[in-house]
């Protein structure tokens, strides 16, 4: 099965995000300092959408969430409720794979401060998540950590915001039979403040495991 489309490694569609980018290759030449591809078959049923690479987790390692503090809650937490295999270890050749489920950012390159900008997600979306969506013929489940990934979702199948509230633990029916799920991000700073525990946490991803087959996807 094709996978959607991915943004080359010299992207020059947001020109903030290119100068980012250029500036981290010369500080940090051994990072993969190139648009994050998504991790996990097409053929999942289940995609999670998050924010963007973070600098020295995805954006060093080139995996989605892999290398930074995210990563360290939400890939054990894929396995502790079966819908990853393996052991996480921070890095893309750990062997770790994921059950029916893909993961994939919002925005694929790195942001200055992890904070991108409305024409970055814009920008973004268009070119890759829309695509990103309409390529996984198997998805029953979306879920967003955290709202830039809510919104973004709900812009690339073209829904209106308001009549879709983020809320941690919330799921929404779509039109089109899918369901968005949401969950505060499973970052740092989050955690840290108690507004994400890892009780929370797994609670969404049980909730929405049950929906999701617990055969392999392999391509």
């Amino acid at each position: 099965m094709k996978a959607p489309p991915e943004p080359g490694q010299d992207c020059p569609l947001c020109p903030r995000l290119v100068e980012f980018r250029r500036r981290n290759r010369e500080a940090f030449p051994g990072y993969f300092n190139a648009p994050v591809p998504s991790f996990g078959s097409p053929r999942a049923q289940l995609l999670v959408v998050g924010l963007a690479p973070g600098l020295k987790g995805a954006n060093r390692t080139g995996r989605p969430f892999t290398g930074d503090y995210a990563g360290d809650l939400l890939y054990p937490m894929l396995c502790k409720v079966g819908l990853a295999r393996g052991d996480y270890r921070a890095s893309p050749d750990d062997g770790l794979d994921l059950v029916g489920c893909r993961i994939t950012n919002a925005v694929k390159c790195v942001p200055p401060e992890n904070k991108p900008t409305t024409e970055e997600i814009r920008t973004c979306r268009q070119h890759f998540l829309e695509a990103e969506l309409a390529g996984l013929p198997n998805l029953r489940i979306i879920l967003a950590l955290g709202k830039v990934a809510h919104d973004a979702v709900l812009a690339a199948r073209g829904l209106v915001r308001a009549r879709y509230d983020f809320a941690h633990g919330a799921e929404h029916e779509l039109p089109d039979g899918l369901i968005l799920a949401d969950s505060y991000h499973c970052s740092r700073y989050n955690t840290n403040t108690g507004r994400l525990t890892p009780e929370m946490f797994e609670g969404v991803l049980r909730q929405i495991e049950k929906r999701v087959e617990a055969a392999p996807e392999s391509d």
